[in-house]
C-alpha cells in the first residue's frame, strides 16, 4: 500500500491523498517510496518514485513541488516553474496539483467550498507558530473552507523544550492546554501538533477539520520520521481538483 485517501466529506471532483513509504524504488535509509530530493537519496530513485506517484494517481499535470523552509510563504501552484521557496500552495484552476513533504511536521490540505479553491501547507512547529496555516486560509478566500490533516507526529512522541512552548503559549495563551509536562524531565513538554493546528484553523473560520488519525513516529512500517530515524526519506501530501 502507497496511499492513504483523505477522509473528508468534499465533492467527488476533490482528491486529496497522503502517500506511505512502502512499495517504492528507494533503498534503505530511504526505502522505499522516498519522494524528497533534498535528503540524500540517488536522483534516480527519487524520479523513479515521483513518476510512480503521477501514474498511480493518473495526474494530469505534474506536482507543484517547493523547496520547504518552515516558513509562511505561501505561492500559487505552478508546476511549470523551478521549485520556489515556499511552505504552502494554492490554486483555483482543474488539474493544478498542490504538494507539500514531510516526515514528522503536519500536513494541510484544504478546499473552500464557496469558491473550489484548494491548498496544501506544510506545517512543522515553526511554520505553524509564525502563521502558516493563516496565510494559506487567506490566499483561499472567504467562504466555507475545510481542512484535513494528514499524518504527523503525534501527542505521545514529539517532546519539545521550552523554545517550543514558550513560541505556542506566548502567542496564545490557550495553546497550553495542547502540551503536556514531562515526567522526567524538567522543561520539557509533550506537544499535540494536531490540537495546536485546530484551533488555531478555529480561531480563523475553519471549523470543519478531518484527520489527525495518526503517528509517523510510531509507525515505522507506515511512514518516515526525521525524530525517529534522522537520515530518512519524505512522504508528500497533495489535493487537486478533475
Amino acid at each position: 500500500m502507497s496511499y492513504l485517501k483523505a477522509a473528508w466529506a468534499v465533492p467527488n471532483n476533490v482528491h486529496a491523498y497522503s502517500t506511505l513509504r512502502q512499495e517504492g524504488f528507494s533503498q534503505a535509509p530511504f526505502d522505499e517510496f522516498n519522494l524528497g530530493d533534498h535528503v540524500g537519496d540517488l536522483a534516480t530513485h527519487v524520479e523513479q518514485n515521483r513518476n510512480k506517484l503521477e501514474a498511480d494517481l493518473d495526474l494530469k499535470v505534474k506536482p507543484s513541488w517547493l523547496k520547504q523552509v518552515h516558513g509562511t510563504n505561501v505561492i500559487k501552484a505552478n508546476a511549470d516553474k523551478l521549485p520556489a521557496e515556499a511552505d504552502a500552495s494554492y490554486s483555483f484552476d482543474s488539474n493544478q496539483i498542490c504538494i507539500v513533504m514531510t516526515a514528522d511536521c503536519l500536513p494541510v490540505v484544504f478546499y473552500n467550498r464557496d469558491n473550489s479553491a484548494i491548498a496544501a501547507a506544510h506545517a512543522g512547529w515553526k511554520g505553524l507558530a509564525a502563521g502558516v496555516l493563516i496565510k494559506t486560509i487567506q490566499a483561499l478566500g472567504d467562504g466555507n473552507i475545510q481542512a484535513y490533516l494528514g499524518p504527523a507526529i503525534g501527542p505521545l512522541h514529539f517532546e519539545v523544550g521550552l523554545e517550543v512552548f514558550s513560541a505556542f503559549t506566548n502567542l496564545d495563551s490557550e495553546n497550553e492546554r495542547c502540551f503536556t509536562r514531562s515526567d522526567s524531565k524538567q522543561d520539557k513538554w509533550f506537544a499535540n501538533l494536531y490540537e495546536l493546528a485546530r484551533l488555531q484553523l478555529a480561531k480563523h473560520g475553519v471549523n470543519d477539520v478531518s484527520g489527525g488519525d495518526y503517528c509517523t513516529f510510531k509507525n515505522k512500517e507506515l511512514f518516515y520520521s526525521y525524530r525517529r530515524e534522522r537520515n530518512t526519506g519524505r512522504m508528500a501530501t497533495l489535493i487537486w481538483k478533475s
